[in-house]
């Protein structure tokens, strides 16, 4: 199972159906065939359904009770990544990126729908519908899988060549990887269970909420008190000068 991805950042809208594999580490179960199999358990009791790309795409339940009837197929992968130098031109990075998952990860042009260079990000679109994919093409799930290793300095692939990226002769940085993958039937994961994380970010809120009412209250409650001593100190200077 892959790393634990970073948090969604950058200007391009996240696909409405992406999943984002935040689950970090697992011992998968597999095929004959080296493909995952659709349940997922990380030898516990609990267990879950997955794509092709081993990402879980539904909620987790009891061993007992959770099915999955099929693998269902990733067949978009969005790439991101960060420029550390944005001088370069756009189509300039854009072909250099090109040439590097065509050479690197053997990925054909027919797989590779768009890249994009905004600003300081760079997105990669690998699409392939279970049709297209044959018994001897590479997968995309692979490929984002290799390329989010290459960028980290985490290479999987022992090659000659380490992996970089070259732009008018200098070396082209690129760094924080996050791969978005969607899948070919929509995923089944709810929001009715909050993580630990996002409960200890909204009781931090609510506290500090909570704590501002209440120093708001305390200081109009001070300041009625120094009007109100005021108000006496002066009424009684009045009657001292009418007297």
């Amino acid at each position: 199972m892959k790393r634990e991805s970073l948090p969604l950042r950058g200007r391009r809208p996240r696909p409405e159906s992406a999943l984002i594999d935040n689950d970090g580490l697992y011992n998968p179960d597999c095929e004959a065939d080296g493909t995952f199999k659709a349940r997922q358990c990380n030898n516990t009791e609990t267990c879950w359904c997955v794509n092709s790309a081993g990402v879980r795409r539904t909620d987790k339940g009891d061993k007992a009770s959770k099915t999955c009837s099929e693998l269902v197929r990733t067949h978009w992968v969005v790439v991101e990544m960060k420029r550390t130098d944005t001088s370069d031109a756009d189509n300039v990075v854009e072909a250099a990126i090109r040439k590097l998952i065509k050479t690197r990860y053997n990925v054909p042009d027919k797989l590779i729908d768009r890249i994009e260079v905004d600003g300081p990000y760079i997105f990669v679109d690998l699409k392939q519908n279970s049709t297209q994919k044959q018994s001897n093409d590479v997968d995309i799930a692979d490929v984002a899988y290799y390329m989010e290793k290459d960028i980290k300095g985490d290479s999987i692939i022992q090659l000659s060549n380490p992996f970089g990226i070259t732009v008018n002769g200098k070396n082209f940085v690129v760094q924080e990887p996050l791969i978005m993958f969607m899948d070919e039937k929509p995923h089944e994961i709810s929001m009715k269970r909050l993580t630990a994380g996002v409960i200890a970010v909204i009781v931090v809120v609510v506290v500090a909420i909570i704590a501002g009412i209440v120093v708001l209250v305390l200081t109009r409650r001070k300041r009625g008190k120094y009007e109100k001593a005021e108000m006496k100190e002066m009424n009684e200077v009045q009657r001292e000068l009418n007297s």
